[in-house]
């Protein structure tokens, strides 16, 4: 008896332990890949990077999928993936990773994780409903961004960090487009297969860019350093945490898994301290904790809205 009791509570345990390791493995390492990012674009364009790194990771997706004889996209699936390749990958990573070369790794995390108000401002305009705890988190949000900014007011005067926070932004927008076509278009097939090939596809065009503007650096001149940075990219940042998210997504209610939204930050900005030196003031601390409970309050009438929806549909 004893034995079974301790039997089910360790399956318990696990049950509830491991997807919250899960997730927290996500929320550190997906925080660590704008280290590595920052790193990586030290040395070599930021587009050239992202296009090898998602060569990469799409081609390693694609031959797995092959192997294993998965089904390929048909028809109108090629169509959003093409879609999603150039939002997601082409412009959201790409205009990203090119941020943080002219501004921190931690602020660029920042902006990144507000991509939920641009999908609510969106929806706004194309004719849903603004929740009012939606517009109470976009506002205080705003107020976080602006205590971050209030020591860089003399930085806008810099072109490049002006054009850093300019991709970021830019970034998120494009991410928030890719997932309203994602739930709009959600499709039959295989995701991991169909993310493949958006990473691929993706990689085609940045290369394609990088050659129509002169821009790439031999593969023989990029220092080791580099490289690092774009394998850690690929196998952790890419292959590994992506897989983890999906086993959180599989185990955790969605208010919970999207919780590493608020950790990425907080990782980049302790570890661009550490690493890169980059500044770590009040404003900062105080601004990026604001922000995150704006966009707290912006998830959860996200929440609300879909529970709404979904019970109508019943």
């Amino acid at each position: 008896m004893f034995a079974n009791l301790k039997k089910g509570v360790s399956s318990k345990v696990n049950a509830i332990g491991l997807p919250i390791l899960a997730l927290i493995w996500v929320g550190f390492f997906w925080g660590t890949t704008w280290i590595a990012s920052k790193e990586g674009v030290r040395y070599i364009p930021a587009i050239q990077m992202v296009a090898i790194r998602q060569f990469l990771a799409g081609s390693i997706y694609i031959v797995y999928f092959l192997t294993t004889k998965s089904p390929w996209p048909k028809g109108k699936q090629w169509k959003t993936i093409i879609i999603l390749a150039i939002l997601n990958f082409t412009f959201s990573n790409g205009l990203s990773t090119a941020g943080v070369k002219y501004i921190s790794s931690g602020l660029g995390a920042i902006i990144a994780a507000i991509f939920p108000i641009w999908i609510v401002i969106i929806s706004f305009f194309q004719g849903e409903k603004m929740a009012k705890l939606a517009v109470t988190g976009i506002l205080i949000s705003f107020g976080g961004i602006c205590i971050i900014f209030y020591e860089h007011l003399s930085d806008f005067l810099i072109p490049d960090f002006r054009l850093g926070i300019l991709l970021s932004v830019i970034a998120t927008i494009t991410w928030s487009f890719g997932t309203l076509h994602t739930k709009k278009k959600a499709t039959t097939y295989n995701p991991y297969f169909s993310l493949g090939f958006q990473m691929f596809i993706s990689s085609l065009l940045l290369f394609a860019y990088n050659e129509a503007t002169g821009t790439s650096v031999s593969l023989s001149d990029i220092p080791i350093n580099t490289w690092y940075a774009v394998i850690y990219l690929v196998v952790v940042g890419s292959l590994v945490t992506f897989t983890v998210f999906v086993y959180t997504l599989q185990k955790l209610p969605p208010e919970m898994s999207s919780l590493y939204v608020y950790m990425n930050p907080i990782v980049a900005i302790l570890l661009g301290s550490a690493i890169f030196d980059e500044s770590l003031t009040l404003s900062i601390a105080l601004g990026g904790g604001v922000t995150l409970i704006g966009l707290y309050l912006v998830n959860k009438s996200l929440r609300q809205s879909r529970k709404k929806t979904n019970i109508l549909i019943k």
